[in-house]
């Protein structure tokens, strides 16, 4: 039945094997850092209850969703991402668990969005949890992970920089600049736009939310635009809790510089992160050009857990996604090159070798070695183009002489010598 009809479906992807190698190569980096710094995978099922999200993130996520209802009549969710399953996982163990618990996944996850660059309706994410350790220590390793993550696959501190922050100072800073307790919700929901829109819309918004004249607003942009560590720590020193803040904040970039990180990290308070849930320091990272979406982005999330019911326990991870981070691999030349490869292409003079064709390939596969061969027979001629399309490093002609005395002649095939050698040897 031909199937040439059936569409793919709008913002999912084929990976024939070039793609799948890019995927690939991707993960496997991840898992090479993820590992390096202790951390253990895990996974979980693709399919959640759909009151797991709208407890985290409100009802409104539910459009952002796939959703239907099972044949047990429960409402269900393709996962739209991982932290939630994370927190109902350690929800029902992390008690009796040595803590901190360092956790990495690479889940696929889905959500039913509007299609654009770097951004599909599936993707690949990779994401590192840190849990039970509420000081900066654990706050610096995980960035440092996601940084490590990107430059395990040949990117540097020329390709991209993670922009960091912090709620709690940004949320004191506001305070500082005017800007009222109740109009605070409003202010970060557009300071979380700055990169997304024009600056005179942004004055706007935050006069008609905020109360603000149009000279405070601009000023509460500029400053927040401007910040840096010192202006942070003039600005707030008066405040005790605020000084603290600003000191943790500190600390962590001090323990990047130390990692020999610094180069990549650059204090920046427009970094807010939308999701309600992160209650402390946040990131997110950003190709230098400024030309793609965020590739990767997280913080300190210190009540999620307890909100799925498991035990009160502070958190901060990251999730990185493979759609992104693939496109600027792709613009820096940094993409693997993709070619077929096998070790051997055996080839038979007559059919009557056949038998002996197939023992000897079943031995080199049983040593490790991929082997391929003509499913039916062909003129020495044929399978020897066989073996140039399949990526044969050798070839092992199998004729009746050589294999009367026991032997079998090899060729390899880039310079294209060959020589007799025991059949006994590779097997």
């Amino acid at each position: 039945m031909a199937t040439s009809g059936f569409a793919r479906l709008p913002g999912f992807r084929d990976f024939p094997p070039e793609e799948l190698a890019l995927r690939s190569h991707i993960m496997q980096a991840w898992r090479r850092v993820s590992r390096r710094y202790g951390f253990l995978e895990y996974d979980g099922p693709p399919l959640e209850t759909l009151d797991l999200y709208t407890e985290k993130s409100g009802d409104e996520i539910v459009g952002q969703l796939y959703t239907f209802t099972d044949k047990g009549e429960r409402q269900v969710a393709m996962r739209p991402e991982m932290t939630p399953s994370l927190a109902r996982i350690l929800g029902d163990r992390s008690r009796g668990m040595s803590k901190p618990i360092r956790w990495f996944a690479v889940p696929q996850l889905f959500r039913y969005e509007r299609q654009q660059r770097g951004r599909l309706r599936e993707h690949f994410q990779w994401n590192v949890d840190l849990v039970g350790e509420e000081g900066v220590a654990a706050d610096a390793e995980v960035l440092a992970v996601a940084i490590d993550g990107l430059r395990e696959l040949g990117l540097t501190s020329e390709d991209f920089r993670a922009r960091v922050s912090d709620r709690r100072v940004l949320r004191a800073f506001l305070v500082h600049l005017g800007v009222s307790e109740d109009g605070l919700p409003q202010a970060f929901a557009v300071i979380d736009k700055l990169d997304r829109q024009p600056r005179d819309k942004a004055v706007e918004a935050l006069v008609s939310r905020t109360g603000l004249t149009a000279p405070q607003a601009e000023r509460v942009l500029e400053s927040v635009s401007s910040a840096t560590l010192d202006t942070l720590e003039e600005a707030l020193a008066a405040r005790d809790d605020a000084g603290s803040d600003v000191q943790r904040l500190r600390d962590y970039v001090e323990a990047l510089r130390a990692m020999g990180l610094g180069d990549f990290v650059e204090i920046d308070l427009g970094i807010v992160r939308g999701l309600a849930y992160y209650t402390g320091i946040v990131f997110e990272l950003f190709d230098r050009k400024g030309e793609l979406r965020a590739i990767c982005g997280g913080g300190r999330y210190d009540r999620l857990l307890e909100l799925v019911g498991g035990e009160p326990l502070p958190a901060v991870g990251f999730g990185m996604g493979d759609v992104v981070l693939g496109e600027l691999l792709a613009e820096r030349k940094l993409l693997p090159e993709f070619a077929s490869a096998l070790d051997y292409f055996i080839v038979t003079v007559s059919w009557k070798q056949r038998g002996e064709a197939l023992r000897l390939a079943h031995g080199l596969r049983e040593k490790g070695h991929s082997v391929s061969y003509a499913f039916k027979e062909q003129g020495v001629g044929k399978q020897m183009k066989s073996a140039g399309k399949e990526g044969a490093r050798e070839v092992l002609i199998l004729g009746p002489d050589e294999l009367a005395r026991g032997r079998v002649v090899l060729r390899d095939m880039e310079s294209g010598s060959e020589q007799e050698i025991e059949l006994d040897t590779l097997t």
